[in-house]
């Protein structure tokens, strides 16, 4: 992960399993929008908003765990956990171990999908959570997540 200059300043933002599949995969639930699309409008809205966001995408709940880790300084987290925000374990308990503020999106709105999705062991810990605003979330997630940072360090 590239190092941030200066980490009050940078957010990270992360995306699970599956995620780099985006535009292709399911475009009926997901949309057709690509990953690379949603990591460039997020970067030019942290452009924006004063911040460097700086993205990854993992299948790989270990690397996303080091990921947040190294981010625990930062102004904060985007997570998109993909399914691991359903059993990832690892990956709660690294949200829950960090002071950055994570905040939790998911393109889909998960509650009106199948029941298995219906529960997240990650939002609980998360300090915020945006579903089923299709990839705006993420753009709207960043908001959020600046916002947690702000309230932090007031």
């Amino acid at each position: 992960m590239p190092a941030a200059a200066e980490p009050s300043r940078t957010v990270l933002l992360l995306n699970g399993p599956n995620l780099n599949l985006l535009g292709t995969r399911d475009p009926e639930q997901y949309g057709t929008v690509t990953l690379d699309e949603v990591e460039r409008r997020v970067v030019s809205l942290g452009v924006e908003l004063g911040v460097e966001v700086v993205c990854a995408q993992s299948n790989s709940e270990g690397v996303m765990v080091d990921r947040i880790h190294a981010a625990r300084h930062w102004a904060g987290v985007v997570l998109n956990p993909g399914a691991y925000a359903h059993y990832g374990i690892a990956l709660r308990d690294a949200i829950d171990a960090v002071e950055a503020p994570v905040v939790e999106v998911h393109i889909s709105n998960i509650y009106a999908r199948e029941e298995f999705r219906h529960t997240s062991v990650t939002a609980p810990v998360a300090a915020g959570y945006v579903a089923g605003c299709g990839v705006f979330g993420y753009e709207l997630a960043l908001r959020a997540v600046l916002r947690r940072d702000a309230e932090r360090r007031a």
